[in-house]
């Protein structure tokens, strides 16, 4: 038929493997490594030598001249005038037997295949120590094809080893194997039919025939076909990728190598940071068009000579696999607080932002400090928002295409804060980032993102005195992980209550991470009673510390689940907010604690407030809810404006009054009735904001109460309303309507 995209071409299996070996076919190309067992080889051998059939293979013209050279310094075959696209594995199967040399498996080892035969039973098999015994059987059929083989003395040798080791051998079984060996010889010239199509055939047609006719249905990717272009013009590169994968996997004996813990790249991962680099382009379509000689549909300069286009895949290479660089990059990594292979729910982000780590340093020479502070930043925020889950390469291809007008380090590194800041919005801290913090997905970006701001914020392991990076450590490992994920409110207490949905109790929120020795004490204990002993461990203000990184509202142990996980997502949402502020450059400081004697001598202010008590009203002697809101409202007024300090226990002109009016038992009691106060009224998450702790003045104790700056407004409740307080001079004012509604859009 005149309309065919191929032709048929008979082979025999020796003219495959000659064409194999002088560079004529490509082997092995596009569905590298070599995945199939042993079994399924020697079952291949066994249907060959038995007659039956096993199938087309489908080839592909590269349209080269003929006599063309590789592109490198090794001295490798000519560049093959065909392409194998399917029967790969077969074929490698075959050539690696008759050549007897070895495959590369899945995990870039490489191994021999060794198949076995009996000429007595003309059987087959994968040897094992008992075959490899047995003179019935030849331990390797590889050696009858060796070219140092001769036919007569390897079948004399056999047949006087068969009957060293079992004297009833009849000269019948002889004849038997003599014939069986000359049979086995023969399978050189086994015949094959291939399909070969042209060379005008595109890539994506290629993909769609192999989808068609392959059982599998594997669909071939372009990254496929561009490594398949590097063992035709390149092969050595192709190598080097190959070698620098395996190596990442493999504990280095001393010398410089790839190795690590965290990461470990593929050839085609690392062939598309490569290309990032070397032609500024994610699209792989576009670079394979241009590698193939032809004019890309994109804009992509083209030349007639595909040989000379690798050269710009040759400098990006050459940087991707500069192990300095390699650990320079890991090392942005764990900046952003990613310190194991677990925690990467996304390698596109990984690959992309070593990309930009190398056009960053490699292209405008950016100070490797500032480089590693804003690829830590990049990365950190195209991990948090899932940045590169659906269409990865046309989310890196825009960002690529802001680099074409940047001429030096200061444009670079402004192109990385506007990426940054233009995905990470208001509406993403409070509205996005919450929402996705709802699921139970057990690899959720936002829930290893939360895990990676824990190691940001340099904060302890829940209930711990290691902190989480200490104990993420992936170089230390025993025989169970020094971090465990712990539920807050345990599986087994949460099924007592009814709450037996795993998408409930596995929700994210109700995770900690904790050591596993608390985690086993843990058990299924509900948290009012395990919270407790845990925190007689710390001091107050270390436990109010931990309970800010992790998230947890004040009073959560006796929180409701449904109130608690709600209450929690939000506090999530800052603790991850806080840790990407101080990747770009604005850390959160220990909160220093201002002198008591000071604040008083200053009087009141917009920061300063004094309150006799906190819920005794002095003319009445009698407890007063309106000395209770007095106390909420300016809270609220420090957390909505830019924070403040309240002083419980001093009268508005500075005298000393103590808490002894509020008739509480001890200061334990007084905190309590605080914490309540918060949680009731204000939301345990919002509590979080609020420092209390008791000082000394003039001989009364006193309350001081210092209050951070919220990220988010703060309401009061008072009966069925909603109050919403902001501070004006020394003063607390209500804001009502469009006011409040405005004040709140221009504040948050």
């Amino acid at each position: 038929m005149s309309n065919t995209l191929f032709t048929k071409v008979d082979y025999t299996l020796s003219s495959l493997t000659d064409d194999i070996a002088h560079g004529k076919l490509g082997l092995p190309d596009i569905q590298r490594p070599f995945v199939w067992k042993n079994v399924k080889v020697r079952d291949l051998f066994d249907s060959m030598y038995r007659g039956y059939p096993v199938g087309y293979l489908l080839f592909w013209e590269t349209g080269v001249q003929p006599g063309t050279k590789q592109i490198g310094t090794d001295d490798k075959q000519l560049v093959p005038s065909r392409l194998i696209v399917d029967g790969q594995q077969r074929l490698t199967s075959l050539y690696a037997v008759i050549k007897g040399i070895p495959v590369v498996r899945d995990n870039f080892s490489t191994e021999k295949i060794e198949i076995a035969f009996n000429p007595l039973d003309e059987k087959f098999a994968v040897p094992d120590a008992a075959i490899k015994r047995d003179k019935r059987y030849i331990p390797n059929i590889s050696a009858i094809w060796d070219s140092g083989t001769n036919l007569i003395e390897f079948s004399s040798d056999y047949v006087e080893g068969l009957k060293a080791q079992n004297e009833d051998i009849t000269s019948d079984d002889v004849k038997r194997a003599q014939r069986a060996l000359g049979r086995l010889h023969a399978l050189l010239h086994y015949p094959f039919t291939a399909l070969e199509l042209s060379q005008q055939v595109t890539a994506d047609q290629v993909s769609d025939v192999f989808v068609r006719i392959n059982s599998l249905g594997a669909k071939l990717n372009q990254s496929d076909f561009i490594l398949t272009l590097m063992s035709v013009f390149w092969d050595e590169g192709r190598r080097q990728l190959e070698d620098f994968s395996r190596l990442s996997r493999t504990p280095s004996d001393g010398s410089a190598s790839p190795f690590n813990h965290l990461f470990q790249p593929t050839p085609d991962q690392l062939l598309r940071v490569a290309i990032a680099v070397g032609f500024r382009r994610a699209r792989l379509s576009a670079v394979y068009a241009v590698l193939r000689g032809r004019e890309a549909a994109d804009e992509v300069t083209s030349s007639a000579n595909p040989v000379s286009q690798f050269d710009h895949l040759k400098r990006g290479q050459a940087a991707a696999l500069r192990v300095q660089y390699w650990h320079d990059f890991l090392r942005c990594v764990t900046l952003a607080g990613y310190r194991t292979s677990k925690m990467i729910s996304s390698e596109a982000s990984l690959i992309f932002a070593y990309a930009f780590y190398l056009i960053g340093r490699t292209d405008f020479g950016v100070e490797e400090y500032a480089l590693r502070k804003a690829i830590a930043q990049w990365l950190f925020v195209s991990s948090v928002s899932g940045r590169f889950t659906s269409s990865p390469e046309s989310k890196m291809e825009f960002d690529l295409a802001r680099l074409r007008n940047v001429s030096n380090d200061k444009e670079f590194l402004a192109v990385i804060d506007d990426i940054c800041s233009s995905t990470m919005t208001n509406d993403f801290w409070s509205i996005t980032l919450p929402s996705d913090l709802a699921t139970s997905a057990a690899r959720s970006p936002s829930m290893f993102a939360f895990f990676a701001a824990l190691n940001v914020l340099d904060a302890r392991a829940l209930f711990s005195q290691h902190t989480v990076r200490e104990l993420m450590d992936p170089a230390t490992r025993g025989t169970r992980s020094a971090l465990e994920r712990h539920h807050l409110f345990p599986v087994g207490y949460l099924k007592k209550q009814g709450i037996d949905d795993q998408r409930d109790y596995n929700q994210i929120a109700n995770f900690a991470i904790v050591e596993w020795g608390d985690n086993g004490a843990i058990s299924d204990a509900p948290p009012s009673e395990y919270v407790p002993a845990f925190e007689k461990r710390f001091d107050q203000k270390t436990l109010h510390e931990m309970y800010r990184h992790h998230a947890l509202p004040v009073g959560w142990q006796d929180m409701a689940f449904e109130d608690f996980l709600k209450a929690r997502r939000t506090l999530m949402a800052e603790t991850i907010k806080a840790a990407y502020e101080r990747l770009a450059g604005a850390p959160h400081a220990p909160h220093a604690m201002p002198q008591l004697a000071d604040l008083i001598a200053g009087s009141e202010s917009d920061a300063v407030e004094f309150k006799s008590t906190l819920r005794t009203n002095l003319h009445t002697g009698e407890r007063d809810a309106r000395m209770e809101m007095a106390v909420l409202k300016t809270i609220a007024g420090f957390l909505n404006t830019q924070g403040g300090t309240l002083i419980v226990g001093v009268s508005d002109d500075g005298s000393p009054v103590g808490l002894e009016p509020d008739g509480f038992e001890n200061e334990d009691k007084a905190a309590l009735h605080l914490i309540n106060l918060l949680k009731d009224r204000l939301g345990g998450h919002n509590a979080l904001h609020v420092h209390p702790r008791f000082d000394d003045h003039e001989g009364h104790r006193v309350l001081v109460i210092e209050c951070d700056r919220s990220k988010s407004p703060v309401f009061v409740k008072d009966g069925q309303a909603e109050r919403f307080y902001v501070r004006y001079g020394p003063s607390t004012q209500e804001l009502h309507g469009s006011t409040a509604q405005g004040y709140i859009q221009q504040r948050f």
